[in-house]
């Protein structure tokens, strides 16, 4: 401990609660002071370091009122914080090394992305908030640290009820905090339509201007998406859209006619049934439509993935539904994407590379693993943002029952589905559905404190995982989010600090 006129800092680093839970912790007992003259120096040449360096300089500046500049480098410095990417290939992927020294701190990532993370992490050791004549310490040490699972992410469902775009970059700030790397947008569905398709232009004109109950709605611009996908992109997060078919997707239909087998526009659903709707699946118009989203939503995605939907498609034929599925895929490969779908898709012929998302049905699932496609985890009993967390809780759904904080926690994605294993996952995705869930207080509720969890299960190996100590690190995180300001639900079986 260092003592701070009558404040005792902590200097032991294997006491500071860090979500997820990193590889190995050392301490070495001493400190780093930030003060006026501290610099944040970054490697130059290297695509992506830079806004790791703002970020870590703004929180700082947040902190202790002092601004920390940001400088870049073409060796390292003897002193101040240093952000560098190694040169020799010994990090695993998104791995980095962080060595907190007494004059000089560096973050060494396998990549920017590892970089990213070890600010994240060397941002946990902060206090969350210091009196204005107290100094800032970080306590010394070295902890090196990489992901189990190359995708971990979450789903906001902007479709059911709209988010505007400093909301969706509220909801990214969040993931970045906890070292997810993935936001899939649910952009379209019965009751919205949210991305902007010029060639469509009715798409958003006619179904971007409701949401369930019957709100205003609205859509994001394609400039406001690529100003979405550029601020996850900063933050090591790469943006997943979804265009849900051929089902859920009422607000196409009720914004072209022709797209609907009795050549006749459907009304507006404010509603939050499911399963009632499809694209007509023998007309050549909708794949001239599918088509066009496609081309469109590619051109603006630099990731690699994109997510065509495919649930709950009750009122589509089986052979129409696998006919869609088939071309659907095609279309997407032809427009230099990889295919991920909700797990009904297994049903189709998969195409190389594709990923069913497993959410419930464990048939499926397997069935796509037998024909060569990779899984992304998703159970809803386990990780649904949008599931209670008890029956008394006011928000959500329980139809895949409740979800307790506990509960959200103790799984393992590789041993949860009989059939598939480690080798088929690409990853865990927690998924916030928004029949319920209207603004940004109540996205916070249904996600905190479970979203650092899921963050924890992508992040940390199953056999460093354990619930009576993560709740113990959990704990110490309700001054973070109240430090935020974040709207969290406070259950009854973490030992909060007071």
């Amino acid at each position: 401990m260092f003592h701070s006129c009558s404040e005792k800092i902590e200097t032991d680093l294997t006491q500071t609660a860090f979500i997820p839970k990193p590889v190995s912790v050392e301490a070495t007992g001493s400190a780093f002071v930030v003060n006026s003259s501290t610099i944040i120096y970054v490697q130059e040449g290297i695509q992506g370091l830079l806004p790791a360096a703002e970020i870590l300089a703004k929180n700082i500046n947040q902190l202790t009122g002092k601004s920390v500049a940001t400088e870049t480098v073409s060796s390292a410095p003897a002193k101040g914080i240093y952000l560098t990417v190694a040169a020799d290939g010994g990090l695993a992927a998104e791995g980095y090394k962080l060595n907190i020294g007494e004059k000089l701190i560096t973050v060494e990532g396998a990549d920017a992305a590892g970089c990213f993370f070890g600010v994240q992490t060397l941002l946990q050791t902060l206090p969350v908030k210091v009196a204005t004549d107290q100094p800032v310490y970080f306590p010394t040490g070295v902890v090196e640290d990489h992901p189990e699972f190359g995708y971990r992410g979450a789903m906001l469902d902007v479709a059911r009820h709209f988010f505007n775009v400093e909301e969706v970059k509220q909801f990214i700030d969040f993931l970045a905090m906890y070292k997810m790397n993935v936001l899939h947008l649910h952009l379209t569905d019965d009751q919205g339509w949210r991305i902007e398709i010029k060639s469509w232009p009715k798409l958003t004109e006619i179904g971007g201007k409701t949401e369930v109950g019957g709100g205003e709605g609205g859509f994001y611009t394609q400039e406001q998406y690529k100003e979405l996908v550029q601020y996850a992109a900063d933050r090591q997060i790469m943006i997943v859209p979804e265009i849900d078919m051929p089902g859920h997707t009422n607000a196409a239909l009720a914004s072209y006619a022709e797209l609907n087998c009795d050549g006749k526009a459907t009304e507006l659903y404010t509603g939050t049934k499911v399963g009632f709707s499809t694209l007509c699946t023998d007309k050549e118009v909708t794949y001239q439509f599918v088509d066009d989203v496609i081309r469109e939503l590619a051109e603006l995605t630099p990731g690699p993935f994109i997510h065509i939907g495919g649930d709950e498609s009750h009122v589509t034929a089986h052979d129409d539904y696998v006919y869609f599925v088939n071309r659907v895929q095609q279309i997407v490969v032809k427009h230099g994407k990889k295919i991920i779908g909700w797990d009904e898709i297994a049903n189709a012929e998969l195409v190389n590379d594709v990923t069913v998302q497993f959410w419930d049905d464990i048939e499926n699932t397997t069935m796509g693993v037998q024909k060569g496609a990779k899984v992304l985890m998703s159970p809803a009993a386990r990780a649904y943002l949008d599931m209670q967390y008890d029956s008394t809780t006011h928000l959500g759904l329980h139809w895949a029952g409740y979800i307790e904080v506990d509960h959200g926690y103790n799984w393992d994605p590789a041993t949860l589905v009989e059939g598939v294993t480690k080798d088929d996952i690409i990853g865990i995705e927690a998924p916030l559905w928004s029949e319920t869930v209207t603004n940004i207080d109540e996205v916070e509720y249904m996600t905190f404190p479970r979203l650092p969890g899921y963050a924890e299960i992508g992040w940390t190996a199953p056999a460093e995982r354990n619930w009576d100590e993560y709740k113990t690190r959990l704990a110490k995180h309700g001054k973070r989010f109240e430090a935020w300001g974040i709207d969290y639900y406070k259950s009854a079986l973490v030992p909060w600090e007071e």
